[in-house]
């Protein structure tokens, strides 16, 4: 026997105030809530397990047009579809065809600012937005994101592929993480196509087979004393800097934006703020007496009248350091072309190895590299600090003994900070 329909009246469901489910029947229902709002619900079975389906306000829609609703939604159960998910799939397909107007670059410029608050530093954002500028942009940028297939993430990355095997790498990785955002904000569906396992790795060579990892361009640790020398000899900030660098193992970075406010020239410590670090983690550096003497000079060429100044090596233009490149441009016009001032980082390892007693750890905390496990760490709780300090006089000692290298007009370094 079919079920009654139509129980319900334009004047009942107006007086209905009690909360409750007062039924029309064919599934449709007025639901009150305790506070008096009044929907439509559709209940419906499904997979033996009964299924509510919300049809919209009463102030939105009459009686009449609930019904109307909850015929659709029983037609399509009579076909054996979920009305639900039938809705759903509606729904997404809208948006999509409002996102063709989105493209991938307002999507990549949405994911950036989005993120970055939680980046380290302003640029690393933008590293971000000059790789998809340089490499991705040409090619995707101007197009639907819900468009972006695998043939077009291939013509991005092929020309780079072999070419740029790191720089490839990381534009894959950002288009791939732009286009999740994409997905979870429903601009586009489907897989991902800029994804590699699975995908990308049966169409492109892994990294490794294509190229060997390119280290920094270090110094032998044998030639350190004779390049320190004629580092010394070299006249300005820059100069300063790649000395201070060199003699405290720190990042391009960290030197070039260490601030008079991190120095404690009394107990001898240099504190990198967390900020400032590449792990995130603060970071005590202790100076030698070469490194000390450095500052001291420094320190002496503060203008008088302008005490305040924050850098500790300032740059060309008021209120700033020294510009990236500059170790860059001191390399080549001393004519090393074929160092970078990473590398010493790697020249300090390698003598700290070889030509000391000092243990692994100490030389890894001395460059602030994450040192063993998380276990490992929870028990060291300690930084190391007075055997780095130790260590890094030493490697100021072996900075300024002198050299014999043919070439170079040898002058020792200074041999105390006063």
């Amino acid at each position: 026997m079919a079920r009654p329909i139509g129980k319900l009246t334009v004047l009942k469901v107006e007086k209905a105030k009690k909360a409750g489910m007062y039924g029309d029947g064919g599934g449709l229902y007025l639901r009150v809530t305790a506070d008096g709002t009044k929907n439509w619900v559709f209940r419906f079975m499904l997979d033996g397990r009964p299924r509510w389906m919300g049809l919209g306000p009463l102030a939105l829609y009459g009686l009449q047009e609930a019904r109307g609703k909850a015929l659709d939604a029983r037609r399509l159960r009579h076909e054996g579809i979920d009305p639900i998910e039938t809705r759903r799939a509606n729904r997404l397909r809208e948006r999509l065809e409002a996102a063709k107007a989105m493209t991938f670059k307002q999507c990549a410029d949405s994911y950036i600012a989005s993120h970055r608050a939680g980046w380290r530093n302003a640029k690393h954002a933008a590293q971000w937005g000059a790789t998809l500028a340089t490499y991705a942009y040409p090619v995707i940028g101007a197009l639907p994101v819900q468009a972006i297939d695998t043939g077009l993430v291939c013509k991005v990355l092929e020309p780079i592929w072999t070419a740029k095997p790191e720089t490839a790498g990381r534009v894959r990785g950002r288009i791939e993480a732009v286009l999740d955002w994409a997905k979870a904000r429903d601009y586009r569906a489907g897989e991902n196509p800029a994804r590699w396992r699975g995908h990308l790795d049966k169409l492109l060579p892994a990294r490794s087979k294509v190229a060997k990892v390119e280290h920094h361009a270090a110094l032998p640790y044998g030639e350190m004393p004779g390049f320190m020398a004629g580092l010394r000899a070299q006249e300005g900030i820059a100069a300063r800097a790649l000395e201070f660098a060199i003699l405290t193992a720190s990042r391009t970075g960290e030197t070039i934006g260490a601030r008079w406010s991190e120095v404690n020239l009394a107990e001898k410590i240099w504190l990198i703020p967390e900020g400032r670090m590449k792990a995130g983690k603060q970071h005590r550096v202790p100076l030698s007496a070469l490194a000390l003497a450095i500052l001291e000079e420094m320190q002496a060429l503060r203008p008088q009248d302008d005490r305040s100044s924050e850098f500790v090596f300032p740059g060309g233009k008021a209120g700033k350091p020294l510009s990236n490149m500059a170790f860059l441009m001191l390399l080549r016009r001393m004519g090393r072309n074929d160092l970078t001032a990473h590398g010493f980082r790697s020249t300090f390892r390698d003598w700290a190895s070889e030509r000391t007693r000092f243990p692994r750890e100490v030389a890894e905390m001395a460059l602030a590299h994450v040192v063993g496990n998380k276990v490992e760490a929870a028990y060291r709780r300690g930084d190391l600090f007075d055997k780095r300090q130790k260590l890094m006089d030493a490697w100021g000692e072996f900075c300024n003994e002198p050299a014999h290298q043919e070439g170079w007009n040898v002058t020792p370094l200074r041999t105390s900070a006063g």
